[in-house]
């Protein structure tokens, strides 16, 4: 769906302006966003989780670990598809920030997947400039992700930062000179790219931050030893059509979480790169730009 399309409907939540500004500049922000009510839930179960993977010695199907995790320092990268792990992430993301995503992807709205990133101060807590839709391919890129920050987010604990405009012009190759897929953009693109009006999305727990993905984005390292939460929910308009297997599906991929199927695909003619097969598993993001995966 277009951003005419989309905007041809009344909003739920966002105001005219938001979304026209999210539509010009491929992110969006909505500081203290969610009741903190909400959060305070969301966090207790995070920590409860935190305190599980103190059980295991290596990434599984649950969590992405640092290769420094240990039960005395407990360093999860990731909690690899909350909507599934526990109700209350799934409640969070079909309900409360699905009525949300209504008002960027249109009437019809399905869910692709979800992921809990950390910030631990440790080696691998950077994430390196990158778009999303290189990942899972879509037949349009009326696709996006909604992250909510657990905890309070500044320039201390490596907010996300964004490219604005970025999503209007070319997808770059994020494999290296080897093939080997990366996640990331190379040093030579990089140096071609103007990145002096970067934004940093921060703010306190609650915090919203939207991105499109073909929105150039990034992480700094975070200075700070307490982790910084981001729960992330991706979604796209039900009539932009996934063709690459699901990096990692759960449960929930691909459910209709406001309206209803579309049956016919819109096609934007831009091409996309085509990631790895990810039907034999995918690890994470941190991962792979970490080399780890090769």
């Amino acid at each position: 769906m277009s951003p005419e399309d989309v905007l041809s409907y009344p909003s739920k939540v966002l105001t005219d302006e938001q979304r026209k500004f999210y539509f010009e500049n491929g992110y969006l922000e909505l500081k203290n966003f969610v009741p903190i009510k909400i959060v305070k839930k969301l966090v207790k179960i995070t920590n409860n989780f935190i305190e599980k993977s103190k059980n295991y010695k290596n990434s599984n199907k649950i969590f992405d670990l640092a290769p420094e995790h240990s039960v005395n320092k407990p360093t999860v990268r990731r909690i690899k598809r909350p909507d599934e792990q526990h109700i209350e992430y799934w409640k969070f993301a079909s309900g409360f920030i699905a009525k949300l995503a209504e008002d960027i992807a249109g009437p019809n709205v399905v869910f692709h997947h979800s992921k809990l990133n950390f910030k631990w101060f440790d080696k691998s807590d950077k994430v390196k400039w990158h778009q999303d839709i290189q990942f899972f391919p879509h037949t349009n890129y009326n696709v996006f992700t909604i992250g909510c920050y657990l905890e309070h987010t500044d320039m201390n604990n490596g907010p996300v930062a964004v490219l604005p405009k970025s999503h209007e012009g070319p997808l770059y190759n994020q494999y290296d000179n080897k093939n080997n897929w990366v996640g990331a953009l190379s040093e030579e693109d990089l140096k071609v790219i103007d990145l002096s009006n970067v934004k940093y999305l921060m703010g306190g727990p609650g915090s919203i931050t939207i991105h499109n993905c073909r929105t150039l984005h990034a992480s700094p390292p975070s200075k700070s030893k307490n982790p910084r939460p981001l729960l992330l929910n991706c979604y796209s308009s039900s009539d932009a059509k996934p063709y690459t297997p699901h990096p990692d599906l759960s449960k929930h991929a691909y459910e209709v979480v406001r309206g209803k199927l579309d049956l016919w695909a819109q096609h934007d003619p831009r091409p996309c790169m085509i990631p790895p097969d990810w039907s034999g598993g995918y690890t994470s993001i941190f991962a792979a730009q970490a080399g780890e995966d090769n």
